[in-house]
């Protein structure tokens, strides 16, 4: 069976009190709508199709080629919103599924099972329940006497004993897909003048049709996110759950409330992460390295057998047997090959640091290329900005930059070459020579490359 699905994602989440669509706001780091997107994935291969409405552009922009998406130009109901998709799906599928965009915790074998029940259901749809004395705003299921779903009545609209209902509407549907595009006409007008996907349920049971309501197994799956407070309520949960997953893979996780790993993130076996640490973007490290405490690393990646503390990562790649820190900051386009140290406070940016290299406490380092086995002296500066342009720093082989060493890019620093402590260089320096003062010169060169 061809399967389809429509999330719904065109209201503007009032009580957000947001500038950006509800459905961008981030779960994990990513969009909430996203997450929704993954879920579908495994049980679809077919592209969801989103419904947007508020800031479309923003939106299609985010998700992208994760989703077709249709426009709802007046957000007149859940119904009318899913009419929205009818031209690019009717006759397209057998089973449509239906669910909101601010649901980022519903798992993807919660929804594969919902199609399996409708696959198996006399009736034309499907729905997924909650238990709970915690109301949240949502509808209540009315059953009959015989235990046979009724109606699902708005919370606004309950009376004082439907109030007491503890059987609550998700909003997640799955509808036998012909049975659906020929009754949503069949949806009456509510006060409001709106078309509430909820009054679908009345129709097939006015029709003495079956509706299958099956309560969903983890209560936390049913969250949805109206306000900022649940947004924090969804995030810890997602957070616990990711935690979870890389404990079970052979990560360790020394403090998991205090560790923040996004989704994308990709941890190897035997890593260590301590406490007060954020891994997030695309960030991948690999095996038997200790991460943190107090570290955050974006959009990086870490090879084996790597040691930060107290760091800051960005837009960078480190490989392998690298200790930084504490308190080291490596920025966008750092390179640092393998069994580098970098020591404390020490920053770097767009700049290749070759195997072996040592960078001592307090130095900065941009623009620049290392060979192997650099020795970067303690307060070592590379001035690489003149005001207009960035320029080059090129260290080779086996240099020894003495503490305090101001490199006045560009300038080219032979292999095996000296600078003393304190020395400007704002020239380039040959092969094995010595160089000292302000501004430097030459005083020998090294015999051999050696003293």
């Amino acid at each position: 069976m061809k399967i389809s699905t429509i999330i719904l994602a065109a209201g503007k989440g009032t009580r957000m009190r947001s500038k950006y669509p509800k459905v961008l706001h981030p779960i994990a780091g990513e969009p909430m709508a996203w997450h929704i997107i993954q879920a579908v994935k495994e049980f679809s291969d077919e592209l969801p199709t989103v419904v947007v409405g508020y800031k479309a552009e923003e939106v299609k922009d985010s998700l992208g080629d994760n989703a077709h998406f249709v426009l709802q130009n007046e957000q007149k109901g859940t119904a009318h919103a899913v009419q929205q998709a009818e031209d690019l799906l009717k006759g397209n599928s057998d089973i449509v599924v239906v669910l909101l965009g601010d649901m980022p915790l519903i798992k993807g074998q919660t929804l594969k099972a919902l199609t399996e029940t409708q696959k198996n259901n006399t009736g034309p749809v499907s729905m997924l329940t909650v238990l709970s004395e915690n109301p949240r705003g949502f509808g209540r299921i009315s059953r009959n006497k015989k235990g046979q779903v009724e109606a699902i009545i708005e919370e606004a609209d309950c009376t004082s004993e439907q109030l007491k209902i503890n059987e609550l509407n998700v909003s997640v549907y799955c509808f036998q897909a012909d049975w659906l595009w020929d009754n949503l006409e069949n949806i009456p007008v509510s006060s409001k003048g709106e078309f509430y996907l909820t009054d679908i349920i009345k129709v097939a049971t006015d029709k003495g049709l079956n509706v299958h309501a099956e309560a969903i197994s983890d209560p936390q799956e049913a969250i949805g996110i109206n306000s900022r407070v649940h947004l924090s309520e969804a995030e810890r949960i997602m957070r616990r759950r990711i935690n979870q997953t890389w404990m079970e893979a052979g990560v360790s996780i020394i403090d998991p409330q205090t560790t923040y790993i996004h989704t994308n993130v990709k941890i190897g076996q035997d890593t260590t992460i301590y406490p007060n640490t954020h891994l997030q973007g695309n960030t991948i490290i690999g095996e038997d390295c200790e991460i943190g405490p107090n570290t955050t690393i974006n959009n990086t990646c870490i090879g084996n057998n790597c040691k930060i503390i107290s760091s800051v990562l960005e837009y960078a790649k480190v490989e392998n047997h690298v200790d930084i820190g504490p308190f080291g900051h490596l920025r966008k386009g750092a390179h640092l090959a393998d069994g580098v140290h970098m020591g404390n406070y020490g920053e770097i940016k767009n700049s290749y640091i070759g195997p072996g290299t040592k960078i001592g406490h307090f130095s900065y380092l941009g623009d620049t290329t290392t060979g192997k086995n650099v020795n970067i002296g303690a307060g070592t500066i590379t001035a690489n900005y003149d005001g207009v342009n960035k320029n080059k720093t090129e260290i080779a082989d086996d240099v020894f930059i003495g503490s305090d060493t101001m490199l006045i890019a560009p300038v080219k620093i032979g292999k095996g070459a000296r600078t003393g402590a304190g020395s400007v260089v704002n020239k380039d320096v040959g092969e094995g020579e010595v160089v000292v003062g302000m501004p430097a010169r030459a005083i020998r060169r090294r015999k051999d490359n050696s003293e």
